[in-house]
C-alpha cells in the first residue's frame, strides 16, 4: 500500500470521526433543549359514538392531571410520562384505547377510543352490567343510558368460568343482529336467557308489540330464525290477529311453532295488527 492511498483512508476516517461528533453534538443539544421546553396546550380528542359520549373531555383531564402534579400546561415535556398516562386512561372501563404525542409546537394531542356497548345484560340478582364488542364488562354511566338489546337472567357469579364466555358470545352474536336490523331493533323488547341443563342455555324474546313469547333457542342460526318469525308475522296478520298464539317456537330448522290461546279481545286483537302493521310498513321503508 503507498503513502497516497494510507493518507486518504486516514482522511476518509478523520471526516466520519467529525461527522459523527457533530452529530452527537447535535443530538445532546436537541435533548437538553427539549428538557427545558414546556408543554404550551394541549387538544382532546374522543372517538366513538357522537351522541352517546360515555367519557367527557372533563373525565379525560382530570385523569391526565392527577399524573402530571395538577397541571399540564407549563409542564416540562420531560415531566409527563406518555405511557404512564395512557395506562392510567386505558384502566376506565369506558377507554379502549388512548394515544398521547407532542406536535411540533410543543402541544400534547390526547385521543381516546371509547368502548361502545353492543348489549345491556341483567343477572339473577338484578345487578346490570353492558358489555362490548369484546364481550368486556362495563359499569353503568351516570351520564347517559344506551339503546342496546337487553338481557336477563344472566347467571350472577364472581368470577366467570368458560361456560360464562361462552354465553357472552352468544349474546353477543344475537345483540349484533338485533342492532343491525331496523325492524328487529325496534319490535325486541328483551331477550331472556333460560337454562336447559348442564352448560346449556336457550333464549326467548320478549316483542315490544304483541302479547307473546318467541323461544330461539340457541345463538346458531339466528338470522334464518328471525326471517321465518318475519314471514310468520306477516301471514298471521292476514288471518286471526296477532294475539293468537301467546308462545312462538322457531328454534327448530324451517318451523314456526304456535300454541294456540283464546284471543284476549277483539279490540286488542286489532290495536296489535296495526302496531305491528306499522313496524313492518316503517322496516320496509328503510330498507
Amino acid at each position: 500500500m503507498n503513502t497516497k492511498q494510507t493518507i486518504r483512508k486516514i482522511l476518509f476516517v478523520l471526516l466520519w470521526v467529525v461527522i459523527g461528533g457533530g452529530m452527537i453534538t447535535l443530538l445532546v443539544a436537541a435533548i437538553g433543549k427539549k428538557k427545558k421546553e414546556v408543554c404550551r396546550n394541549y387538544i382532546i380528542t374522543i372517538k366513538g359514538n357522537a351522541d352517546n359520549y360515555f367519557v367527557d373531555k372533563k373525565d379525560i383531564l382530570r385523569l391526565v392531571s392527577a399524573s402530571t402534579d395538577g397541571k399540564i400546561i407549563g409542564q416540562h415535556l420531560s415531566g409527563i410520562k406518555m405511557k404512564k398516562v395512557e395506562e392510567l386512561l386505558e384502566d376506565n372501563e369506558w377507554i379502549q384505547e388512548a394515544e398521547l404525542w407532542f406536535d411540533n409546537k410543543n402541544i400534547l394531542n390526547i385521543t381516546v377510543t371509547e368502548r361502545e356497548p353492543i348489549a345491556r345484560v341483567f343477572t339473577t340478582a338484578g345487578n346490570t352490567f353492558y358489555i362490548d364488542s369484546n364481550t368486556k364488562r362495563m359499569g353503568l354511566s351516570d351520564k347517559i343510558s344506551a339503546r342496546v338489546p337487553v338481557f336477563t337472567g344472566f347467571p350472577e357469579k364472581r368470577t366467570w368460568n368458560n361456560k360464562d364466555s361462552a354465553l357472552m358470545k352468544d349474546i353477543k352474536t344475537i345483540a349484533g343482529f338485533v342492532q343491525a336490523d331496523t325492524f328487529w331493533n325496534s319490535q325486541v323488547s328483551q331477550l331472556d336467557i333460560v337454562s336447559c341443563g348442564f352448560n346449556c342455555w336457550n333464549f326467548e324474546m320478549i316483542p315490544v308489540v304483541g302479547n307473546h313469547t318467541v323461544r330461539l333457542g340457541n345463538a346458531e342460526n339466528m338470522k334464518q330464525k328471525f326471517e321465518r318469525l318475519f314471514i310468520f308475522y306477516k301471514q298471521i296478520l292476514s288471518k286471526s290477529g296477532f294475539d293468537k298464539y301467546p308462545v312462538l317456537d322457531v328454534q327448530y330448522k324451517g318451523q314456526v311453532i304456535g300454541v294456540k290461546e283464546k284471543l284476549t279481545s277483539k279490540i286488542d286483537s286489532v290495536q296489535l295488527r296495526k302496531n305491528i302493521e306499522k313496524l313492518l310498513k316503517q322496516s320496509s321503508e328503510v330498507q
